[in-house]
């Protein structure tokens, strides 16, 4: 009878395990720490904000992002896509500090990535100078400090370049000297928004072709033509806009005076100095990269490409490039953010981007906080932005396994 009854006890309490502890469940701790740890954060940010506001009261400093519809009072020597005077107000001089560095960014990344390819592509030739041409490019670009370059390629363009009455014609209409570079634009006509327009559609229309393309590829083997047709429609469809418009021809072409050029557009010295720094800089490690993805593709896919008949060129195009841009993209990103936040370098050089303008504004309204705020969240919404579109185009060329 003992042993019935021990039995029975032991097979209730197997039916009727006994519950964990709260604080022995593992998931239940994870949460509890997350929770500790998030509100601990927290409340580190509250203090540390209302500790600053309290000091910055007790000293009689103004706090908030009022002062940006003040009027600034001070000029802004390079403002090519706003107008802008000192009349206007500061939010008005952060956009066109903005503007400015966005706009040496985006031209640089894409002269870099053109440069980085060609330096890294040659870096492999079998071509004895062409290789060692490129790898003394490289080595100087890269162990060279690119504050030092902007101040090689500032003090190049302000010295070595002849002053305006003896510029450089470098083609008609197209004159270098220390005052940067000039050159002829078309005369506003109403047709040049609708060829703007056109050539955006233009783009959508070389996308749509570039699918289709793919597909056909992938139907029947061929690879149709892309260089012509794309051509065509990023020039054929503006042209016949052009044409339509009744096609304008007048030209604002620069035109020497007493003491300097007037007519056409200009770009600034200290725009070129910077300009030219972060390409070349972010070159040399753009052709590291490159060099790298190529060498690590497999050695057999050159050697059967080959097999195939296909010319070195077809074999760098078709098979090695495409392969190797899946470990070139990765690293290519970090090259782009790094290019664009050594853009506010360019505050050495007076060039007037976001971060020479938030330094004006901090000392004339002395908000230093509201200032180096508002730097912060315009490099970081740039950088997010870079890093987001570049991922999207990682993972849209990755490899999908099956």
């Amino acid at each position: 009878m003992t042993d019935q009854a021990d039995r029975r006890a032991g097979a209730q309490s197997q039916a009727s395990p006994q519950a964990t502890p709260v604080w022995r469940d593992p998931r239940t701790r994870a949460i509890i720490w997350q929770v500790l740890v998030l509100g601990g954060v927290i409340a580190l940010g509250v203090y540390l904000v209302h500790n600053t506001l309290a000091n910055l009261e007790a000293r009689s400093i103004r706090t908030g992002f009022g002062f940006m519809d003040h009027e600034a009072g001070f000029a802004i020597g390079e403002s090519p896509l706003v107008d802008y005077t000192a009349a206007d107000s500061y939010g008005k001089a952060f956009v066109v500090g903005l503007l400015n560095t966005l706009r040496v960014s985006l031209i640089g990344i894409v002269l870099a990535t053109i440069i980085g390819v060609i330096m890294g592509v040659a870096r492999l030739s079998s071509n004895w100078l062409v290789a060692k041409l490129a790898s003394v490019y490289v080595e100087v670009m890269r162990n060279i400090p690119v504050l030092l370059q902007l101040f090689f390629w500032y003090g190049a363009i302000s010295y070595l370049l002849p002053a305006v009455r003896q510029a450089l014609q470098l083609m008609p209409g197209v004159f270098l000297s220390k005052s940067g570079l000039r050159f002829a634009v078309p005369v506003a006509d109403p047709v040049h928004p609708w060829m703007g327009l056109a050539f955006l559609a233009a783009i959508g229309g070389c996308v749509l072709y570039y699918r289709w393309s793919k597909r056909r590829q992938a139907q029947t083997g061929v690879e149709p033509r892309l260089g012509l047709p794309l051509a065509g429609f990023l020039i054929g469809l503006p042209a016949l806009v052009w044409l339509i418009g009744g096609a304008p021809t007048a030209m604002d072409v620069p035109e020497l005076t007493t003491f300097r050029y007037q007519g056409g557009t200009s770009v600034s010295p200290e725009f070129l100095a910077l300009l030219l720094g972060l390409t070349f800089y972010t070159a040399g490690f753009l052709a590291e990269i490159v060099r790298a993805g190529i060498l690590a593709v497999p050695h057999g896919q050159t050697e059967a490409a080959s097999a195939l008949g296909l010319r070195r060129r077809q074999v760098l195009r078709l098979v090695l490039l495409p392969q190797a841009l899946r470990i070139i993209v990765p690293p290519t990103t970090n090259q782009y953010l790094n290019l664009t936040k050594n853009s506010s370098l360019a505050v050495a050089i007076g060039y007037p981007d976001l971060v020479s303008v938030a330094n004006t504004s901090l000392n004339q309204t002395g908000q230093a906080i509201e200032c180096i705020s508002i730097m912060m969240a315009c490099y970081l919404t740039i950088s997010l932005t870079i890093s987001f579109f570049m991922n999207w185009y990682n993972k849209r060329i990755a490899l999908v396994e099956r």
